[in-house]
């Protein structure tokens, strides 16, 4: 039997229409890529990438780079952001660039 839960509830546990869905990425940079361009390479995928589609990005690495993608609003990610983030990797020729399906970033 399904749980009936109020509107406030259901936004404080990010369920229902409150889920909110993103995406795991991760790439790496050529051996011997200098600071300078691994920080160029990743100031151009905020401003390009990120930002102007909305989204936001939450990653670590150094040459081996990993991070969670969503939307910078509550929201669901689209398959159309995964392509776009893939792509904008891809066509950057970073090294086994991983683009994970949806999932819900509350819970999963």
């Amino acid at each position: 039997m399904a749980t009936q839960r109020s509107r406030r509830l259901r936004k404080k546990m990010h369920i229902d229409e409150f889920q909110e869905l993103g995406f795991s990425v991760a790439w790496r940079f050529a051996e011997g890529t200098s600071e300078t361009e691994i920080d160029e390479t990743l100031n151009q995928f905020i401003n390009e990438a990120i930002d102007p589609n909305g989204l936001a990005f939450d990653g670590s690495g150094y040459l081996a780079w990993e991070g969670l993608v969503c939307l910078q609003k509550d929201g669901k990610c689209t398959d159309e952001h995964r392509e776009l983030v893939r792509k904008w990797l891809q066509d950057r020729n970073l090294h086994d660039v991983q683009v994970t399906e949806l999932f819900d970033i509350w819970w999963d």
